[in-house]
């Protein structure tokens, strides 16, 4: 009988780790950039990666309150996990509970929006995409979206 080796990955714990719930009002967009950034501030990032981590992090609080809770405005919550890991890996999972989204391949497409007044640009997921290494989308309709977004940074981790 052949023996099976099964080559399992690895999955490295993170070093530290944030959690933060917030109402899904337009005034905790700016609440959740700045905690984010704060808490990432210990890899001492440069300037840029950290307005990139910020904007990244803006679109996807901005798309849970317009477009995951638009049939509940200043109803829901959102739920923000950032992850660091010893090799400056930045994991940032940003979570509604909302609508979800039916076509995620579409909600991607630049310029494609769920605004039916058409104030919104429909460039949310282009700009996380843009300032991040990895954006992943999860959803299911009448139960929310995931978004995850990974960045890595040039520091080293030393103080953490």
């Amino acid at each position: 009988m052949k023996e099976r080796s099964k080559s399992r990955k690895t999955i490295a714990a993170p070093v530290n780790e944030m959690r933060l719930i917030l109402p899904a009002k337009s005034v905790n967009e700016k609440a959740a950039r700045s905690a984010v950034a704060a808490f990432v501030s210990v890899l001492d990032p440069t300037l840029s990666e950290l307005s990139d981590i910020k904007c990244a992090v803006s679109e996807a609080v901005t798309n849970c309150i317009v477009h995951g809770y638009r049939d509940t405005p200043g109803k829901g919550e959102i739920y923000i996990t950032v992850r660091i890991f010893e090799d400056s890996l930045l994991k940032i999972t940003v979570r509604d509970r909302g609508c979800g989204i039916a076509n995620i391949e579409e909600a991607r497409t630049p310029l494609f929006t769920t605004d039916p007044e058409g104030e919104r640009s429909g460039m949310g997921f282009a700009v996380m995409e843009s300032f991040t290494d990895r954006l992943t989308v999860l959803s299911k309709v009448g139960r929310g979206t995931t978004v995850k977004m990974e960045k890595r940074l040039g520091t080293t981790l030393d103080r953490v």
